[in-house]
């Protein structure tokens, strides 16, 4: 009868009722124990849609100083998009013991590095994708300022894990190592060259990273973060895009349109690799610090069209991670079966 059992255990797990809605969580714990002291939480938001047996893209989405997931996912109206495209949303946050701002802390060093912080939120993201029926192949990206700058870290340093990525009124990667050269460089653009940043990071990066397709997006008006920091954003990622292409090919464009649809203007520009768009970038006329298309009810939004967040999952939803190479599966197998010959 035992044995029975146990061989529908895994049966039935797969047949069990998967949690949905809005789900909290926090940080693993022998993540906090080590080098994320402080205690952080998550929200998840996974649609009633999904099932155990699916395999359904995750999109992480890092909020902005002075709010917090629940706040940023009611700004954004994220969730009713995953609603309608049957996808998960992520949403960690930030505690007021790392930041009293709840601002992400992407210009500490260990953080621009891959360490801190970054390291702390990719490992939230493969315990979720274990945890939950998420497609690894299609791993999404997306941030608000602070959540912006945090995005161009994670594209850079764990560009094997993101199949794209979004940045709303960001700074470009290493775009400060302090909070007062943070500050400064939110004030005016940051003072290091994004084509020399560039070609530091595709010197240090291993073979296992690889450039993130991105979109990035500003408002013309935005005083808190000044627009010249995505047209460095826009810069840094060309320039690492034909670095570590082989053989180097650069990005050929900009293709500019001026779209007047609903709500503002905006100029979109893209740029192509063998017909396909991997960088756009959006400027909004006359937006704020803000996320365009949102709920005005929550600071840092604006209700005003264009959507962001359709825009966002337009964008990104394009994209899939390559496969993994079988060799290394293999060779897993092979020491395995050695060994157990050898015993």
């Amino acid at each position: 009868m035992r044995a029975t059992l146990s061989r529908l255990a895994p049966w039935r797990r797969l047949h069990a009722p998967l949690p949905a809605g809005w789900l909290a969580g926090r940080f693993p714990h022998a993540l906090r124990a080590r080098t994320f002291r402080q205690q952080r939480d998550y929200f998840l938001y996974v649609p009633t849609t999904v099932t155990r047996r699916d395999r359904v893209p995750l999109l992480v989405m890092l909020h902005g100083c002075s709010q917090d997931a629940r706040t940023f996912a009611e700004g954004t109206r994220m969730n009713e998009v995953a609603d309608q495209h049957h996808f998960i949303v992520l949403y960690p946050q930030q505690s007021l013991q790392a930041n009293p701002l709840r601002c992400w802390n992407w210009f500490e060093p260990r953080t621009r590095e891959g360490a801190g912080e970054a390291a702390a939120i990719v490992t939230l993201v493969r315990d979720i994708a274990r945890r939950y029926p998420v497609d690894r192949s299609r791993v999404y990206l997306a941030g608000i300022s602070a959540g912006g700058a945090m995005t161009a870290v994670l594209a850079f340093c764990y560009g094997a894990i993101f199949a794209a990525c979004a940045m709303v009124a960001g700074v470009m990667y290493r775009g400060a190592d302090s909070a007062l050269a943070a500050a400064q460089t939110m004030r005016a653009g940051a003072r290091l060259s994004p084509e020399t940043t560039a070609h530091e990071a595709a010197r240090r990066v291993s073979r296992k990273l690889r450039f993130v397709p991105a979109l990035v997006m500003h408002g013309s008006r935005d005083t808190v973060v000044h627009p010249r920091n995505a047209e460095q954003i826009v810069s840094q990622f060309r320039k690492f895009a034909e670095l570590v292409s082989t053989p180097p090919e650069p990005l050929a464009g900009p293709v500019e349109r001026c779209i007047n649809g609903e709500g503002r203007k905006y100029w979109q520009r893209d740029y192509v690799r063998s017909d396909q768009v991997l960088l756009r970038s959006i400027s909004v006329d006359g937006l704020g610090h803000a996320w365009s298309g949102g709920d005005e009810r929550h600071r840092f939004n604006d209700a005003a069209h264009p959507d962001a967040s359709r825009l966002i999952w337009d964008f990104v939803s394009k994209f899939r991670r390559p496969a993994p190479p079988r060799w290394p599966l293999i060779r897993f197998w092979f020491r395995y079966l050695r060994r157990y010959l050898r015993s």
